[in-house]
């Protein structure tokens, strides 16, 4: 038995290992997501052109939440930027050395930020001005996408004389976001609001950002407790999830009376708990029917200085293809590689249950799900019943180890070491062929 616990402790280290290496910005779950950037110069003027620099949210579950996002790059020359629209660069820079026009920007490495909603329409620009928030694509297509309008200058005034910009960086409002360096494509096509007369830009390259948690922090946001109608005991969250209580930093609260003692300058003020993250998602699995088997999600949020606007909850579970009822989220379902149907997005109804408010009373948003039994691999036995990923926000959460989840009475607790070893060898094999083709 020892042994066995030592070659299945082993080969989780090794599966953990590879996956650090190999998996740094890639989302099984949402393979193909990305935020895609893409500049069009429209024309071209005396000593620069005019572009519109698009912004795509492709990611199926990951938003960008206030305080929005933000843009940066480095000009591969001289370049400034004489105006914009839909956006502004943060700092000026240096630009003593013109007279009478002075650029918006002369920075060589200048960082751009969307507009705030309600400034004059002369500054709007289509898609523009909503503070840098970026719905997700599985939320709202309409509301994943951010444009602004700038004119460059000292640039050069020719396809053969633009020098493209290097060094892209997003933040999405922190870090987590690597962009890909900036690629030539085909030039965009624009069609008249008539559709009878279609134009081209006169150059288009595109930039490509994906994120990965790793870069965010080396500990999970969230983590996952679990019950059951069957079994009296609940899985609380691992200890330590996210990190460890710290009081000498006084880096949490055990109640919201004690917050005006703490430093104000604090943008993040957690309650103590044994698992110290900020939001916490509890699966229990509710009741059993005869065609169905009922579950009840509650998420809370354990930061009293931070509400969640647009937040997604996303889970794995096999029996998530057979979805009846939500009751209160909304529900989309995601078909993993044309062929696999366990992944589920729920998120909250538009000025009802969309924010998940700060730590308290109204710090915590819930649902129940009644889903559909398909009797040749139903089960309650092993675990079954429980998810075997949760994401929040597009982070993934700590998951209690399996053995701990609450099983039926009368049964052995799940084991790890004997049906889990030879899965988990077998990924380790796909694995290992994915990096090898990378």
């Amino acid at each position: 038995m020892e042994l066995d616990k030592l070659k299945f402790s082993i080969v989780l280290t090794i599966f953990c290992a590879m996956t650090v290496l190999c998996a740094v910005a890639y989302d099984p779950l949402d393979p193909n997501g990305s935020i895609n950037i893409k500049w069009d110069i429209l024309s071209w003027t005396p000593d620069g052109y005019v572009a519109v620099v698009l912004m795509n949210n492709f990611q199926m579950y990951r938003q960008i939440m206030s305080p929005g996002w933000t843009l940066g790059w480095t000009w591969a020359k001289k370049e400034v930027i004489w105006s914009m629209v839909g956006a502004q660069a943060t700092d000026q820079g240096d630009c003593s050395n013109f007279k009478g026009n002075i650029p918006h920007c002369c920075k060589r490495n200048p960082t751009v930020i969307d507009l705030l909603p309600g400034v004059p329409k002369t500054q709007q620009y289509s898609d523009c001005c909503k503070g840098g928030v970026l719905a997700s694509w599985g939320q709202d297509p309409a509301a994943a996408v951010s444009s602004f309008q700038l004119s460059v200058g000292l640039s050069g005034t020719s396809n053969t004389t633009v020098a493209l910009p290097q060094n892209f960086f997003l933040l999405g409002p922190g870090p987590g976001y690597t962009c890909s360096a900036a690629t030539i494509v085909s030039p965009s096509v624009f069609f008249s609001s008539d559709g009878q007369r279609k134009t081209q830009a006169m150059m288009t390259w595109t930039v490509t950002c994906s994120y990965s948690q790793m870069l965010v922090s080396k500990n999970p946001s969230c983590c996952v407790s679990l019950s059951s109608f069957y079994n009296s005991k609940i899985t609380p969250c691992p200890s330590c999830s996210c990190g460890c209580q710290n009081n000498e930093n006084a880096s949490c609260v055990m109640s919201k009376s004690r917050i005006s003692s703490v430093v104000e300058a604090s943008t993040s003020m957690l309650e103590c708990t044994s698992h110290m993250c900020p939001i916490r998602v509890h699966w229990h699995v509710k009741a059993n029917y005869k065609e169905y088997w009922r579950v009840k999600i509650t998420v809370t949020n354990f930061n009293y200085r931070k509400n969640f606007t647009q937040w997604t909850l996303v889970a794995q579970h096999p029996n998530l293809n057979n979805v009846t009822r939500v009751y209160s989220f909304l529900y989309k379902s995601f078909m993993l590689f044309n062929t696999i149907n366990d992944t589920a997005m729920f998120y909250g109804n538009k000025n009802k249950n969309d924010m998940l408010l700060e730590a308290g009373q109204n710090g915590n948003v819930q649902s129940e799900i009644l889903l559909g039994k398909d009797m040749s691999r139903y089960t309650l036995e092993h675990g079954w019943g429980f998810p075997s990923r949760i994401y929040f926000n597009g982070d993934e959460c700590m998951m209690p180890p399996p053995d701990s989840y609450p099983f039926l009475p009368n049964s052995a607790p799940f084991s790890p070491t004997a049906s889990s070893t030879p899965a988990i060898f077998l990924v380790l094999i796909l694995l290992a062929l994915r990096c090898s083709l990378f």
